[in-house]
């Protein structure tokens, strides 16, 4: 029997690992990642979880206190190496683990195969022409649009993040890269341990009521019996509010909507709960407003290419108009013989004339 129990304790002994439960540093280390380290939100195996990059955990390890020496702490890491391998055995010891990374990947969308048909031959042609027609003139104009697409388009590419799923990792080895580690140790923070220390003090104080001074009790109280009558009017309010729209909505046929203190019980503060007083809406003949509505605007729409066409039908008429009178002075200047393209008539300006007419009055005064 004795020796049965001693090579059931070489074995316990050999299986078992002798660094078993994480130190005291180790969980030091562990908080000051957690503190300092930054952590990306995503899903594993539909579950939220936080992982952290490899590369980024061994650069914030060397440069925390146990690399620097600061507060007389030990040097634990000189190296990357060093870290690698320490956070190596942190991952055995369960405080994280690896993850595998899915790049999620959306599905193009479907093109309709009516819209496909939609597009005639006829259709195709003429755009062809016009495209051949602009082909010329746009050249420099379409190089220097793709130029700029093309930045755009690495801008946007460059601002939307890839969306990122993890899963298990098959093997469990802290890797110095690019990796993903998924946090396991979740401390609980300061903040959780003294909201809980004054809920439990709140209790045990509460269960002493009795104890308590005759004129704490009668302020506490005087508070409590206020505090009921204010939700008892907060309800009565929204009790109010409701019977009030119930009848104006039966009695206006569902025409007429009025709410008292629209935002009463919305999700909102608590000054803001009481503001605005009311809310009025009229819902009736909702049909013929829209159709009056619709038909304002074809009929603005259509005043307004009226007064392009007739914009542009002045414009023509000027152009015309100019053309004709260059047109008619040069016919008056100067006329063709018929037959004798070699010999022009020119007739006598008013100039001229005016001129010639001058010159005789002065010769006969």
């Amino acid at each position: 029997m004795a020796e049965r129990r001693k090579t059931k304790r070489k074995k316990e002994q050999l299986l078992s690992p002798k660094d078993e439960k994480p130190s005291k540093v180790e969980y030091d280390i562990a908080k000051y990642l957690r503190q300092k380290l930054p952590v990306k939100k995503t899903s594993l195996l539909s579950h939220k979880v936080e992982y952290f990059i490899a590369s980024k955990a061994v650069d914030c390890l060397l440069d925390s206190p146990w690399s620097t020496g600061k507060n007389k702490t030990e040097i634990l890491f000189t190296t990357r190496d060093c870290v690698a391998d320490y956070m190596d055995m942190m991952l055995r010891h369960k405080f994280f683990h690896r993850a595998r990374k899915i790049i999620i990947q959306k599905e193009p969308k479907k093109k309709n195969k009516e819209k496909e048909e939609e597009n005639t031959a006829d259709e195709v042609k003429e755009k062809e022409k016009m495209k051949e027609k602009h082909k010329e003139k746009d050249t420099k104009s379409e190089k220097e649009d793709k130029e700029l697409e093309g930045k755009k388009e690495g801008e946007e590419g460059e601002k939307k993040k890839k969306k990122i799923k993890l899963d298990m990792h098959l093997e469990q080895v802290f890797l110095d890269g690019n990796e993903a580690y998924v946090w396991i140790y979740d401390p609980i923070p300061l903040k959780v341990w003294i909201a809980g220390t004054f809920l439990v003090l709140g209790a045990i104080a509460l269960c002493l009521f009795p104890l308590w001074p005759r004129i704490v009790r009668h302020y506490v109280y005087y508070l409590s019996v206020a505090a009921a009558g204010f939700l008892v009017f907060i309800i009565a309010l929204a009790v109010l509010r409701m019977v009030v729209f119930i009848i104006i909505w039966l009695l206006t046929f569902g025409k007429h909507h009025l709410w008292l203190l629209p935002n009463l019980t919305e999700d909102v503060g608590f000054f803001e709960s009481f503001w605005p007083l009311y809310h009025y809406e009229y819902k009736g003949r909702k049909q013929e407003i829209e159709d009056s509505k619709g038909s304002n605007e074809k009929e603005k729409a259509g005043s307004g290419s009226k007064n392009d066409d007739r914009h542009s039908k002045e414009q023509q008429n000027t152009e015309s108009e100019g053309e004709n009178q260059n047109f008619n002075e040069n016919d008056s200047s100067v006329h063709h013989i018929n037959g004798d393209d070699d010999f022009e008539i020119v007739e006598p300006k008013e100039d001229l004339t005016d001129e010639h007419n001058r010159m005789c009055g002065e010769s006969q005064s």
